[in-house]
């Protein structure tokens, strides 16, 4: 009995909260998702984890990152070039993959992992009626009306290099009104004829819920946005098998798929639920292999 006591104890001291892999992502739905997929695979190889999510926007993560305060977290290529190295965008996804991590790892010693499979890219949305009645189809198409608009921009989109101010450089247009909003009160706003245009996340589920059209980026304006894990050189040190778990998501999720998972938690399925949902389901298609 007593043995069984000093082993329990040894056990729960080999993977107190010193040596838990500490995932954070930042606040909004999608990254949840991404954290908690990170979670249930880094806790089915043994790994113990300890949950940061929903800590705030990018740089709030990444500075959580640099100072040790996370240990790994989704981010985006196109993100970490130019909202955080400050480059000027590369159309090309390995270049731009290639850049953020040879200049991650030189500064602060931060690993990129493969990318999960698809791209988030910011997306200017408009109601479906608007689209068809004002032919819009691309952004070009919304420079003759945009005076006569209103916007609802979120406040990172108003700051970012690759945000508004670039954007209307590139394609020369200016909204007659411009509110900033955060992207869940964008939705609703837009839904109520408050605002006429928003800016919205590419895989976000709500653009099929609410029946919103993407307007095409016909000049090319956003940079890849291929969402990967980014990981400590020291947590991938200390935990030998958390490499191998990120190998395993490599390729794992399109944008078909990571935007129905974004819509099953936004309806109000649990987080970690929906998740598992989709482990089981991605094991099971493993398992049968090709037909």
């Amino acid at each position: 009995m007593k043995r069984a006591v000093l082993v329990q104890l040894a056990l729960l001291l080999a993977c107190g909260p010193g040596d838990a892999v500490v995932i954070g992502s930042k606040n909004f739905t999608e990254q949840d998702v991404l954290g908690e997929i990170l979670a249930q695979e880094l806790e089915a190889l043994g790994i113990p984890v300890e949950r940061r999510f929903h800590l705030g926007g990018t740089f709030v993560c990444h500075s959580a990152i640099v100072d040790g305060e996370i240990d790994l977290y989704p981010e985006y290529t196109g993100t970490a070039l130019t909202a955080i190295l400050k480059r000027d965008p590369i159309q090309d996804p390995d270049r731009t993959l290639g850049e953020v991590a040879g200049a991650y790892a030189r500064r602060w010693q931060l690993v990129w992992g493969p990318p999960f499979g698809f791209e988030n890219t910011f997306a200017l949305v408009v109601r479906r009626a608007d689209a068809e009645s004002l032919d819009l189809r691309t952004i070009t198409d919304l420079v003759p009306v945009a005076a006569r608009m209103t916007a609802g921009f979120g406040p990172e989109f108003m700051a970012r290099e690759d945000g508004y101010p670039g954007l209307r450089k590139a394609y020369g247009f200016e909204f007659g009104r411009i509110l900033q909003l955060d992207l869940g009160l964008m939705y609703r706003a837009l839904d109520e004829h408050e605002i006429d245009v928003a800016v919205a996340n590419s895989t976000d589920g709500r653009i099929d819920a609410l029946d919103l059209v993407v307007l095409a980026d016909d000049r090319r304006y956003f940079p890849p946005y291929q969402a990967a894990p980014v990981a400590r050189k020291a947590a991938l040190d200390r935990h030998p098998r958390l490499g191998e778990g990120l190998a395993t998501l490599a390729g794992s999720l399109d944008e078909a798929g990571m935007r129905a998972l974004n819509r099953e938690v936004e309806s109000g399925r649990d987080l970690a639920d929906v998740v598992r949902a989709w482990r089981e389901r991605r094991r099971s298609h493993r398992e049968a292999g090709p037909r």
